[in-house]
C-alpha cells in the first residue's frame, strides 16, 4: 500500500511565534499575525492559529518581574567599620494580630547592630529615612549588601544611594546565604525577642528591642569576635590603630530613663518576660 507523507516543515512559523512570544507576551494571536503579515510572510491564517494552538500561546500565563543579573559576590569581612552593612527585613504579629515588620541594619566588620527599625509597614522611603539617621550617628558605609526586595531595589533606595555614592549589593535571588551575615543576626534577634515575648503594641516592642540591642552591642560574646561583644571588638581595634574611629560617634538610648511605673506597665523586667 502506499500512503502519501506531509512534508510541511513548520519550524519557521514556530521560531517566529516563539520570537513574538517572548517580546510580547501579553499579546494574543491576532497582534501575531498582523506583524507577521506587516513582515512580509506568506503563510495563511489558519497555518499560523493552527500552530499557536499547538503551540498553547492560548493559555494564561504568569509572569515574573524581571530582575538584572544578579553576580555572586565572596562573603567577605571588611577590614574596617563602614565598609559594608548589611540590610533585612523581619516579620511577626502582635498580640491583636496585626502585622509587624523588622528592619534590621548591621555593620559586617563587627556585627554590631547599627538599626533595628519597626513598623506595621516600612515602605522605602522609611528605609531612607533610617539610613539617613544612622548618617548623623556613624557615617555612611561605602557598600550595602541586600536581597531583591521591593523597598531595596525601589527607585527611592537606588537613587538615594547613587546620590551618596553607596553601592548596593545585590545577593542573587533565592540565595540568602550569600547575605549569611544578617542571617545568623536574624536568627539570635528572633530567638531572643520575637519569639520570646508577646507584644501589646509597637511602642512596647520598640522599647524591649533598644534594650536588647544595647546587651547584644555591648555584651554578648560574638564567636566570630573571639568571643567579644562587637563594642568591645570596635574599640580594642580602634584602640591599637588598626581601624580609625567612627566621626560621628554615637549615644545607645537606654531604658534606664523609663520610670519604674512605665517599667511595669510594659513588663519590662528581663528576668520576668524571659
Amino acid at each position: 500500500m502506499w500512503y502519501y507523507e506531509s512534508h510541511k516543515n513548520d519550524t519557521p512559523v514556530i521560531e517566529k511565534l516563539q520570537e513574538l512570544a517572548d517580546r510580547f507576551p501579553t499579546r494574543g494571536f491576532d497582534n501575531y499575525y498582523g506583524r507577521l503579515k506587516q513582515q512580509g510572510y506568506p503563510w495563511s491564517r489558519n497555518k499560523v492559529l493552527r500552530i499557536y494552538r499547538l503551540m498553547k500561546l492560548g493559555l494564561r500565563r504568569r509572569y515574573k518581574k524581571r530582575l538584572p543579573a544578579r553576580v555572586k559576590e565572596p562573603l567577605l569581612v571588611p577590614e574596617a567599620p563602614n565598609q559594608v552593612w548589611s540590610m533585612d527585613f523581619m516579620s511577626d504579629a502582635l498580640m491583636d494580630g496585626r502585622k509587624v515588620r523588622v528592619l534590621n541594619i548591621t555593620d559586617d566588620f563587627n556585627r554590631e547592630a547599627l538599626a533595628i527599625e519597626v513598623g506595621l509597614s516600612l515602605s522605602s522611603d522609611r528605609v531612607v529615612r533610617v539610613l539617613t539617621r544612622l548618617e548623623e550617628q556613624v557615617g555612611l558605609p561605602s557598600n550595602i549588601r541586600v536581597d531583591n526586595g521591593p523597598e531595596f531595589i525601589s527607585k527611592r533606595l537606588t537613587n538615594w544611594s547613587k546620590e551618596k555614592e553607596i553601592t548596593l549589593k545585590y545577593i542573587q535571588p533565592g540565595k540568602p546565604v550569600q547575605n549569611a551575615f544578617i542571617e545568623r543576626f536574624n536568627r539570635i534577634f528572633r530567638e531572643d525577642v520575637l519569639d520570646a515575648y508577646w507584644f501589646e503594641d509597637l511602642e512596647q516592642l520598640r522599647i524591649i528591642i533598644e534594650k536588647w540591642r544595647y546587651d547584644y552591642n555591648h555584651h554578648h560574646p560574638h564567636s566570630s569576635l573571639k568571643g567579644q561583644s562587637p563594642i568591645a571588638y570596635l574599640t580594642e581595634a580602634v584602640n591599637s590603630g588598626k581601624v580609625p574611629a567612627r566621626t560621628p560617634t554615637r549615644d545607645f538610648p537606654t531604658i534606664n530613663s523609663q520610670t519604674n511605673s512605665e517599667k511595669k506597665k510594659l513588663n519590662l523586667e528581663w528576668s520576668e518576660n524571659k
